[in-house]
Parts: C-alpha cells; structure tokens; sequence
C-alpha cells in the first residue's frame, strides 16, 4: 500500500477536473450518509482521502472521524477542518489505541484495492475491534475480477455526461493512460475480490456480511458489502 500512499500524497492527476473531483466526493458523501443511523452516530472513514464533503457527512452525525495514511493529505485535513468541532483527523495507527466498541458506522470505500491481503485482513481486524456491537461496516467500491479497466473509464465516461464534464473526461483518460497512475497500476496491480472471496474475508473477521444492492460512488460495475459484528465473535 505504501507505493499508493506516495501517490495520492503527490500532487497527481487522477481526476479530470475540478468538477469531477467536487463531484466525486460530493456523491460518495451523499451515499456514506445513507447508511448513518443517527445523529448521535460516531462514524469512521477509513483511508478517506480528501474528503472535500465530508462537512456534509459531519451535519448528520455527532462525530467523524477521518483516518488517513498520507501525511500531506492528512496536513490538508486537519487544515481544512480545524473549525468543524465535529470532525476529528487520525493516522491509521492512532485507530489501534481508540476505545474497543466506540464506532457506529465504519466506511471503507475504494481502499481495498490498494491493499495486500494481509493488510487488509489487518484493517479488518482494527475495524472489528472498534465496531459497538449494532455497529456497521460498509465496505465500498470493490474491484470484481471479472471486470477490467474499460469498466471503470466506461462508468466515469456515463458519469461525466450526466453531469456536464465529458469532453474533460475524455481528454483526463488520455493523460490517465500515459500518467504515473498508469505506470503505477501496472507496476503494483490492484486487488480484485469476488462476491465470495469478500464474504470468507469479513467472515473470518468475525462480521456478518452481504453485499449491497448499490455500490457506493458512480461505478455500478464495482461492489459495496454491509456487514455487522457476527454474535459471538471478537
């Protein structure tokens, strides 16, 4: 994961402009707060990024918590949010020493793809440990490996013609193609997940799974699971 960190901690070009960008988070915003089941809910977002939106998703909890690995996108989320009393940033090792049990809602979207399987296995593990027993897991945007690339630039493609930005898009998938992301994809790779292998992996976490009937974000190619802590299991 760590090459990928490096990446989004630069200064990259993976959206086709600024409106795709804005409209990016403000959909994965609106979806994330979908599944928050109260004002008074704690929710996590794991890996989230720059979160632009994410005073959006604070107005309908009581406290959110950004966890970010990237020490430069972490410096801009503690820069763009100090005024929201709502909103706490965290690194990823400062999850481990929260209170076990204290999370409402956990949303992990478009990061597992970035991951080894032994990490992710341990970020399983950590979100496990800080879920309240009716808390949930959404675990959103997970590549299928029955489906490649053409997908997702076919999803982004649909996306920006419904909203107003497709001859950016167009020119953005050229400059993607001969970008460091490319050159990243191919030298690292991306993890794929069944419907099944997905379901084994939350399982042996010790959540209780299915998979949504709605991915989260613009691409209906890719999966979102719900999962809950399996009675029993710690």
């Amino acid at each position: 994961m760590d090459d990928w960190i490096d990446y989004y901690d630069s200064t990259h070009t993976i959206y086709a402009s600024k409106l795709h960008r804005d409209l990016h988070f403000q959909v994965i915003a609106r979806d994330i707060v979908g599944y928050i089941p109260s004002p008074d809910a704690v929710v996590l977002d794991y890996s989230c990024g720059e979160a632009l939106s994410a005073a959006k998703v604070a107005e309908s909890c009581m406290t959110l918590i950004l966890a970010e690995p990237a020490p430069g996108v972490r410096g801009r989320l503690i820069a763009r949010f100090a005024p929201n009393t709502k909103i706490r940033v965290r690194s990823l090792d400062e999850l481990r020493n929260m209170q076990e049990g204290s999370v409402d809602l956990v949303v992990m979207n478009s990061v597992a793809q970035y991951m080894s399987e032994a990490e992710f296995d341990a970020a399983l593990a950590v979100i496990r440990r800080l879920l309240k027993p009716s808390g949930k897991f959404v675990l959103g945007d997970v590549l299928r490996p029955d489906v490649g690339m053409l997908r997702d630039v076919l999803a982004l493609l649909m996306f920006a013609a419904r909203n107003g930005f497709l001859k950016d898009a167009l020119v953005g998938v050229v400059a993607t193609a001969l970008s460091d992301y490319r050159q990243l994809r191919t030298k690292v790779g991306l993890q794929r997940y069944s419907e099944a292998d997905i379901l084994a992996r939350l399982k042996n976490a010790g959540l209780s799974a299915v998979r949504a009937p709605k991915n989260i974000g613009y691409n209906p190619w890719r999966m979102t699971f719900e999962a809950r802590p399996a009675p029993g299991r710690a």
